[in-house]
């Protein structure tokens, strides 16, 4: 689809803002409760150590610009240099976000779709970047282990009891043991939360941002409290893993009106940039006859139309979809977004040849920017003409020196090899494409042998194919002992 790349990358899960509608509760039930409980105090270690399965990861050059531009004040506050930590978009239409130990903030689809406002997001990213400086995705495991050991010990001297001759005190032992496991993480997950609000406040202050985008937010996710029917007494407080919104309102409250940056007006540039991603991100994901009702034809504004052309090109009308682009060019020629936007329809209507001058000047025009010439690439390649290889070959080699991390410029960089007779590097690519992908080690370590065998030993490309082996070759054997 226009514009969006899906991809597939690991993740960790750690720090989510959202509160969860369902609340762990323990309940009675011997053996099976103890075991169950047990079990998933181990899943939080695992959790906190290592990768999730893959999630869908949605790649836009617009939006991961805007992210940028709306994180880099927060990680100078922080004390962090501009672009330290990434913010990755993933297509999950929970309202959610979180960060991974490596420094980077991951935002759910769902909560940019119900955000009203830039302001609102930056709010959620400063308290993400409040887990991250905090050291949370790390020390998770800290606090699931505890717990885990409470579980373990509850469960032994229930054992013992119960093989005495008291089974009615073995299980009472044993469902206290759970009952207390789970309330030292959840505890320990609250004060996290706690303090990941804090710091965030402080990096807007710092940032000059306000905080009343903050506190917006979380009244969204007090309205869902609310319509999950989510306790508001204390009384439930040992069984979340956040404090309730109310509360976290309350407290931020005292925080935000004080400060210096209170009512300040959120950037005007930022804030129709936010409309923009918002909107498109909105044509790409719904069914294309909800974003015609949410933007009717009689709106005329920028979102509005971006929108509509992703309707109009899911419903397979590319020429309505292109009339709403050349309106959007109308407004701003140069517009590098808009003229991939042009290219991206054509080329995927089968119109590959013109789309490549629209391409080829949005290119120019974000100065290489690689998600966008990976496109120019594509639709060069598509052209099936011999004569735009070279160009391709050009085009996709910046894009994955400036962005390595891109499975489909590798995957169309390979096909330019394979079509020169280069077969080693023409591997060398796939088995980057099959790593970044992940959850194919196997392909990415036959394609890495492959190219060796073709390389000059100890080139850079050699090396770099004996890299990717190595650590496909540790995965798959890891896949096997799970087995």
């Amino acid at each position: 689809m226009a514009s969006f790349e899906v991809q597939t990358r690991g993740a960790r899960r750690a720090a989510m803002i959202a509160p969860s509608p369902s609340h762990i509760l323990a309940r009675p039930g011997a053996w099976r409760a103890a075991l169950r409980l047990l079990l998933t105090l181990v899943a939080m270690v695992a959790v906190a150590a290592r990768p999730v399965m893959a999630q869908s990861m949605l790649r836009d050059a617009e939006t991961e610009a805007l992210f940028q531009d709306m994180v880099d004040p927060l990680l100078v506050a922080a004390g962090l240099r501009p672009g330290q930590v990434r913010v990755h978009l993933l297509g999950d239409r929970s309202i959610n976000a979180f960060v991974a130990g490596s420094q980077d903030i991951y935002v759910f689809s769902g909560l940019i779709e119900t955000a009203d406002s830039a302001n609102e997001v930056q709010g959620v990213l400063a308290h993400e970047l409040g887990h991250i400086m905090g050291g949370h995705a790390i020390r998770a495991s800290d606090g699931a282990k505890t717990a885990t050991g409470i579980s373990l010990l509850s469960l032994l001297l229930g054992a013992a009891a119960i093989a005495a001759g008291g089974g009615d005190a073995g299980m009472g032992i044993m469902m206290a043991g759970q009952q207390a496991a789970l309330g030292k993480y959840l505890a320990f997950s609250r004060v996290q939360e706690a303090t990941a609000d804090a710091a965030g406040a402080q990096y807007l202050s710092k940032a000059g941002i306000s905080g009343k985008g903050s506190l917006d937010f979380f009244k969204k996710l007090q309205n869902l409290e609310f319509r999950y029917a989510v306790k508001q007494d204390d009384d439930q407080a040992y069984s979340r893993t956040h404090p309730l919104s109310g509360d976290r309102i309350q407290a931020l409250r005292e925080v935000y009106v004080v400060d210096p940056a209170w009512d300040k007006p959120s950037d005007p540039q930022l804030e129709a940039r936010f409309q923009r991603v918002k909107a498109k991100l909105l044509g790409y994901m719904e069914e294309p006859e909800r974003t015609l009702r949410k933007y009717p034809e009689s709106d005329k504004s920028v979102p509005a139309r971006y929108a509509r052309a992703y309707a109009w090109h899911k419903s397979a009308y590319p020429q309505k979809a292109l009339d709403e682009v050349d309106a959007l060019i109308a407004t701003n020629p140069e517009d590098p977004y808009f003229l991939e936007l042009e290219g991206q329809v054509l080329l995927e209507s089968g119109r590959p040849k013109e789309a490549i001058p629209p391409l080829r000047k949005a290119v120019a025009n974000s100065k290489s920017q690689p998600l966008i010439a990976s496109t120019l690439g594509h639709a060069l390649i598509a052209t099936e003409d011999p004569a735009n290889f070279p160009e391709a070959e050009k085009v996709l080699k910046t894009a994955v020196a400036l962005d390595n991390e891109n499975p489909f410029a590798w995957y169309q960089l390979g096909i330019v090899y394979a079509n020169r007779g280069d077969q080693a590097r023409a591997a060398l690519a796939s088995a980057e494409r099959y790593s970044l992908e992940g959850g194919q080690p196997m392909l990415a370590l036959r394609n890495a042998e492959m190219a060796m065998q073709g390389l000059p030993q100890g080139s850079p490309d050699w090396i770099r194919a004996q890299d990717i082996s190595m650590v496909a070759r540790a995965e798959v054997e890891r896949t096997r002992k799970r087995r």
